[in-house]
């Protein structure tokens, strides 16, 4: 089965729809992890941007972090992730950015230490989840901190009816997300494309 039906597949199997428009999707990606998954998750990107020299995978803790490690296994480059809590383990400097999370309600303070990330690198940043935009901006302005260079983005799964995706491309930025979602219908999922499979 082709890589990205699989993935909307296993949305319309096991994803669920909650009010606010917040798509559950604990059963693969966010909880539980479904490795086999994540890995075609991984391929996909890498034949995405296999044309690109990648020299680092970058994410945001922590659902972010499975479909990041098997696109930098597949790739071979490090993969970072930007952490939400101040670690005692994260003396040096860092480069930090504040995210607000939606379906949280709170606003997190995401960083990387500058050890892991320079004016060398060609970043390719990985996350499950596309809606607002604001993981992948606070990204984007570490990026920018470290004058690294984004390649693009990859998301799994874009809700497409809300401002990421636009966010990102204002930006000027290459995005390439897996599952685009047009809309929640009730407790069904459409896809960008459903019209002309209907």
């Amino acid at each position: 089965m082709d890589k990205l039906k699989l993935l909307e597949e296993r949305i319309r199997e096991d994803g669920l729809v909650l009010s606010g428009d917040v798509l559950k999707v604990n059963q693969f990606l966010n909880h539980q992890i479904d490795p086999d998954l994540m890995y075609a998750l991984g391929q996909e990107f890498v034949r995405l941007y296999k044309e690109e020299s990648i020299t680092k995978i970058l994410t945001v803790e922590s659902s972010g972090i499975a479909p990041a490690i098997m696109t930098g296994l597949i790739m071979h480059v490090p993969v970072v992730f930007a952490k939400k809590q101040k670690s005692a383990t994260l003396d040096g400097g860092l480069y930090t950015a504040k995210v607000y999370s939606y379906t949280k309600k709170v606003e997190n303070t995401i960083s990387v230490d500058e050890k892991f990330l320079n004016a060398n690198d060609n970043v390719l940043i990985i996350d499950d989840f596309l809606a607002n935009g604001q993981a992948v901006n606070g990204l984007l302005d570490i990026c920018e901190l470290a004058k690294a260079q984004v390649i693009g983005v990859g998301i799994a799964i874009e809700k497409s009816f809300q401002t990421g995706a636009e966010l990102i491309k204002k930006r000027g930025v290459r995005l390439e997300s897996l599952a685009r979602i047009s809309s929640f219908e009730g407790e069904k999922v459409h896809f960008a494309g459903d019209a002309e499979n209907d």
